[in-house]
Order: structure tokens, then C-alpha cells, then sequence
């Protein structure tokens, strides 16, 4: 019997748009100048990882960790602030009708407004600091939790729900050990929708609000006219999304794995 690999298909369709980046820049099918080549973005990127702060005093030289540090911990604050408030609540609104009618109103009037509406009122209250920017990161990713929890209440088996309260079941209980579980699986797709989101908000949020991290070294880049730095963060970002979503992944296969004995029933 041979064993068959994985193929790694997923890695096509990055490797076509590579491609298509370094013909566009070598052929000059874009201006010359303004894109930088793939080349060009790999070296200024290993030198802004492993070049050395001290020697060429350069901020983009050997600082990569440390501003991936600072975003990284603003991001899981933020998020973690996030999902502490917006589970909770997302259960309440779900389950309660009184807190569907006096909650969820406010939640759907206030999701539509971006994250960079919220810039200025940030900046106001809490100021240019770490503060301003958990803010906009929490309540970035505060709303898909809080939505894709209240759906997951809501879908919850009716049949479960009645077989519960014949057994005995007090309402603590019902949500606790039929309601939640029900939901799982619709809060961890909110934990996705919500750590991206929680990306997208922090580069907003370095950009103005506090001067560390990657979206200040974008900004930074930017008005410098250092466009391979530009693009090396947006990369970076990238990178750092996916592994955050692949983590949380993970951690719901790991959480619902009766779901697959269930599926296989």
C-alpha cells in the first residue's frame, strides 16, 4: 500500500501572483520606482529582521521583532478584552428576550460604523497611548463575537432544550451544559472573523493613535518613500493573521472534537 502525501495545492495560487509581481516589475508593466520588486522586498525585509538596530542605525534595521512584539501584544489584549465581554453578552442576547430587546438594537446601530470613525473619539478620551488603540482593537473584534455567539444561541436543538427541562434542568444548567456547547461552534467562527478584524484595527490604530509597532513603521515607510518596507509589513501582517487564525483552528478542533465522534455516529 503507498502512502499518499498531502498535496500542497495551497501554495499555487501564491506562487502564480509571485510571478505575476516580478514580470509586472521587470517588464515594467507598472511605473518603475513605486513597486518594488520581489527582490528588492525579500533583502529590505531579512535586513529589517536580522540587521543590526545599533550599527546602521536605521529603523528599519534589526527592529522587526520588537515591532511585532508590540503589535502582537496589542492585538491579543484587545481581542482577549473582547472576547471576555462579547461571549457573555452574545449569550444573553440570545438566549433572553428582554436583553435581545434592550441590547441588540444598540449592537446593530453601532456595527456599521468603521474603525476609523472611531480614530478621533479615541484619540480624545484615552489620548495618543497603548490605551486608544485597545480600544479600536477590542471594539473591532467585540462585534462578529458578539453576533456569531447570538446566532449560535439561538440555532440551539429545541428538542435538546425540552429533553433538558424534562429531565430537571434548572436555566444555569440548561445554558451551561446544552446552550453553550450548542454555540461552540458558531463562537469560534466569530473568534476568526474577530482576530482579523483585531488585525486590520491595530495597523488603523498605530498608524495614529500610538507611535510603535507595524502600523506605524507602514505609515512611517510611507511617508519616507520606502515602499519595500510597505509591503514587507503588509506581509508581515499577513503572516501573523493567518498563524493567529490558524491557532484558534486549532484550539476549536481540539475543543470540538465530539463533533466529529458525533459526525461518525
Amino acid at each position: 500500500m503507498k502512502l499518499r502525501l498531502p498535496r500542497p495545492w495551497f501554495i499555487v495560487l501564491p506562487l502564480v501572483l509571485l510571478a505575476l509581481w516580478h514580470f509586472a516589475v521587470a517588464l515594467r508593466w507598472v511605473t518603475e520606482g513605486i513597486i518594488p520588486s520581489p527582490e528588492q522586498v525579500l533583502r529590505s525585509w531579512h535586513t529589517w529582521i536580522f540587521g543590526s538596530s545599533k550599527a546602521m542605525l536605521s529603523p528599519y534595521s534589526g527592529t522587526w521583532l520588537d515591532n511585532v512584539a508590540y503589535s502582537t501584544r496589542r492585538v491579543l489584549q484587545g481581542f482577549g478584552l473582547a472576547a471576555v465581554v462579547a461571549v457573555p453578552l452574545g449569550l444573553m442576547i440570545g438566549w433572553s428576550r428582554l436583553a435581545a430587546r434592550l441590547i441588540d438594537p444598540t449592537v446593530q446601530l453601532l456595527r456599521p460604523v468603521p474603525i476609523t470613525a472611531w480614530l478621533p473619539f479615541a484619540i480624545a478620551v484615552f489620548g495618543i497611548y497603548d490605551a486608544s488603540a485597545l480600544f479600536l482593537i477590542g471594539l473591532g473584534a467585540f462585534y462578529p463575537i458578539v453576533v456569531n455567539t447570538t446566532h449560535g444561541v439561538r440555532d440551539t436543538n429545541l428538542l435538546l432544550l425540552r429533553a433538558a427541562r424534562m429531565l430537571g434542568a434548572g436555566t444555569m444548567t440548561v445554558l451551561a451544559k446544552v446552550v453553550f456547547p450548542s454555540a461552540l461552534p458558531s463562537i469560534f467562527t466569530g473568534l476568526r472573523l474577530g482576530i482579523g478584524v483585531a488585525w486590520t484595527a491595530v495597523i488603523v490604530a498605530e498608524m495614529i493613535a500610538v507611535k510603535s509597532g507595524l502600523g506605524y513603521v507602514l505609515w512611517d515607510a510611507y511617508y519616507v518613500g520606502r515602499m519595500d518596507i510597505c509591503v514587507a509589513t503588509m506581509f508581515s501582517v499577513g503572516l501573523l493573521g493567518f498563524l493567529s487564525d490558524r491557532i484558534i483552528v486549532w484550539s476549536g478542533q481540539l475543543v470540538l472534537r465530539w463533533r466529529t465522534f458525533e459526525a461518525h455516529a
